[in-house]
């Protein structure tokens, strides 16, 4: 699957988990950039990713990722 095709899936994932259409997502977006992506929302995300991308992710993998850039990355490897 095309990296712009998986963002734009991931797009759509943090604007239903987090309840906010507004949402902008790039490769370069943090956690920092979004106001409701907290600890517990991140958790919501990692399971509605893995679930749309029927996936699953290593400990090691989430908390090697700096950016939603390097989640897409991830996501494309599986």
């Amino acid at each position: 699957m095309e990296k712009s095709k998986i963002l734009a899936a991931v797009q759509e994932i943090f604007q239903d988990v987090l309840d906010n259409e507004d949402i902008e997502l790039a490769n370069e977006t943090t956690a920092e950039d979004v106001e409701e992506w907290d600890s517990l929302s991140h958790i919501q995300l990692i399971v509605a990713i893995e679930k749309h991308f029927k996936i699953k992710f290593t400990s090691r993998e989430i908390l090697s990722w700096k950016n939603v850039g390097e989640m897409i990355d991830s996501i494309a490897a599986k």
